[in-house]
């Protein structure tokens, strides 16, 4: 059987997710790779066939998506070209984990589409949402790649059809230790608005990995060092807590890790916005923002955080499994 696995290179979630279902789908036949985003920041120890521009959003340093630097990489025509070339037909099984190109290239050819992200978990009126309702961004979330059949990942299994976290072989293995720092991956904020209020809390020791800095710096309590996936996940490992955004790799590898978590969504990112009410529900704090009013939470936190019980079984080849025998 051919199976065509498609993946959004924005952010690390999807990516990092890769590694363990690629073994799982190869378990039932030859699988090409689709890569597509302009934000990738890992490889993967697997040939790649396409690797596409896509439809990327951009993270600014404000907090939340640079919609000028977005709409100034789209490609209207280039994406509906790599959607006409896409060969879906050939393949007996399409998989995409977000991934627009294979989505809409399937949607055009009336072939069937399997949707396996968080991002289709989001969607399910069974799992917590917001209280203010983002109509624009639903609609971002529920037609950017659009599925037949979804499967999701999240935080809990709120639904049937959701799954809990898929948690990489290389995490499952860390030691785990407590070392008295606290990383902070934000993708979204400038290093230096970062460090401006970090530097606040005067007795904690901040390990920052960042994407917007090629080269390791440091002020007063506060490192910042470019984002390494080893060096990261050790950080992780061994601190007391993590400061994050609300996507869904990293924060789901914390709570693995049982470490205590505070999330900061993304603005004008109604996914993030979706997984910090599930978090919240699940009783992880999160803030809006990095703004002035918002440091009282972050101390009351660094005093009285506590990290949530969960179990993340691994049950990669069970699901894939499942998608296979539903789906072919």
């Amino acid at each position: 059987m051919r199976i065509l696995y498609a993946i959004q290179g924005t952010g690390n979630g999807h990516l990092t997710r890769a590694l363990d279902i690629i073994p799982a789908l190869q378990r039932h036949g030859e699988v090409d790779l689709l890569v597509s985003g302009c934000q990738v920041d890992l490889n993967l120890p697997y040939p790649v066939r396409y690797r596409l521009n896509g439809m990327s959003f951009i993270f600014g340093k404000n907090g939340g998506v640079d919609f000028y630097r977005t709409l100034a990489q789209a490609n209207s025509r280039g994406f509906y070209r790599e959607i006409r070339q896409l060969p879906v037909k050939d393949y007996e099984l399409v998989v995409s984990d977000f991934e627009p190109i294979s989505s809409w290239a399937c949607l055009l050819a009336k072939k069937h589409c399997v949707g396996l992200s968080n991002q289709v978990a989001v969607l399910n009126p069974h799992v917590p949402k917001p209280k203010e309702v983002d109509h624009m961004g639903k609609f971002i979330l529920r037609n950017y790649a659009p599925t037949t059949a979804q499967y999701g990942f999240h935080f809990a299994r709120f639904d049937d059809s959701i799954f809990t976290p898929i948690i990489r072989q290389q995490v499952r293995e860390l030691e785990v230790s407590n070392l008295g720092h606290y990383t902070v991956y934000l993708p979204a904020y400038d290093d230096h608005k970062i460090i401006n209020k970090l530097t606040r809390f005067k007795k904690i020791e901040w390990q920052v990995f960042s994407k917007h800095n090629k080269q390791p710096l440091r002020h007063e309590n506060v490192s910042v060092q470019p984002i390494q996936s080893e060096r990261f996940l050790q950080s992780m490992a061994s601190s007391a807590g993590v400061l994050c955004a609300a996507g869904f790799g990293t924060p789901s590898e914390v709570l693995y890790l049982q470490k205590k978590l505070l999330v900061v969504p993304m603005k004008n990112q109604f996914e993030q916005a979706c997984n910090a009410a599930a978090l919240n529900f699940l009783g992880v704090p999160t803030i809006k923002s990095l703004k002035k009013k918002h440091l009282p939470r972050i101390q009351e936190w660094l005093e009285h955080g506590e990290p949530l019980e969960v179990h993340y079984p691994d049950e990669t080849d069970a699901l894939v499994q499942r998608i296979v025998r539903e789906n072919t």
